[in-house]
């Protein structure tokens, strides 16, 4: 990792999901092999829960700075990812580990791919109108600035950016940033904010049948890669660091 993301909000995480275009076989037998295989190399995923919505996780105890490894099955998906990583080389020794482990035991093959995708997510707590700050540290000097600010504009309840670009002619590799709100006009009515996570995420895809070959692992160390370069380059300078010094000058 180029810079320790984790170092610059509040919490730092990183999730790993792979859509399928069939459901995973949930059976017992195939569920507990799979884990079973995932827990002799990594002793500490060893709690295994099931999810409200029948998704099993397994997972480990969050260490002493909140960290914390887990898995996760769906119908349609495998997930995989980490709170807190002390170590971006921890995890992804686990998804290389994982991704080389699920065609195997899950019964999976490219026909069976939709879609790869990393995602990197930083967590900048505020106490205050999440919609109003993003307002106004990004659309202050804008033209978009003429409707956020306009003299009967009372409240911000709304602004949540969210933008994609492809990476590659055919689309097959794209880039997503989006700052996540979650302030309720509940609370922008009666001025009692509660402190909660203002969050941006950053979201490297990548989509299986536009030709040529590439397997889960080399895909993963891809995307992960150009994950590192772009939240380096372009969504921390952008949208981390100039949200959190908003928060702090309003601290």
């Amino acid at each position: 990792m180029s810079m320790p993301f984790g170092a610059l909000c509040d919490d730092f995480y990183t999730s790993t999901r792979l859509f399928l275009k069939l459901g995973l076989d949930q059976s017992r037998e195939t569920i507990l092999h799979f884990f079973d295989a995932i827990r002799r190399e990594f002793p500490t995923l060893q709690k295994l829960r099931r999810r409200e919505d029948g998704g099993l996780v397994l997972e480990e105890e969050a260490g002493e700075e909140g960290t914390r490894r887990w898995i996760r099955i769906e119908e349609g998906a495998l997930r995989f990812g980490c709170y807190n990583p002390t170590e971006m080389a921890d995890i992804r020794k686990l998804g290389e580990r994982v991704l080389e482990l699920a065609p195997y035991h899950l019964t999976l093959n490219e026909l069976d791919y939709d879609h790869l995708e990393v995602v990197y997510g930083f967590d900048l707590e505020y106490r205050g109108n999440h919609d109003q700050l993003v307002s106004e540290t990004f659309w202050a000097e804008h033209p978009l600035s003429g409707f956020l600010s306009d003299e009967r504009a009372l409240h911000a309840i709304d602004c949540q950016p969210f933008f994609g670009i492809a990476l590659t002619p055919d689309c097959d590799v794209q880039a997503y940033a989006e700052v996540k709100s979650r302030t309720t006009t509940y609370e922008v009515r009666t001025g009692r904010y509660e402190p909660q996570p203002l969050t941006v995420y950053l979201t490297l895809r990548r989509y299986w049948g536009f030709g040529g070959s590439r397997k889960l692992v080399e895909c993963y160390s891809f995307l992960s890669d150009l994950a590192d370069e772009w939240a380096a380059d372009r969504v921390v300078p952008l949208l981390v660091n100039p949200l959190a010094h908003a928060i702090s000058s309003r601290s």
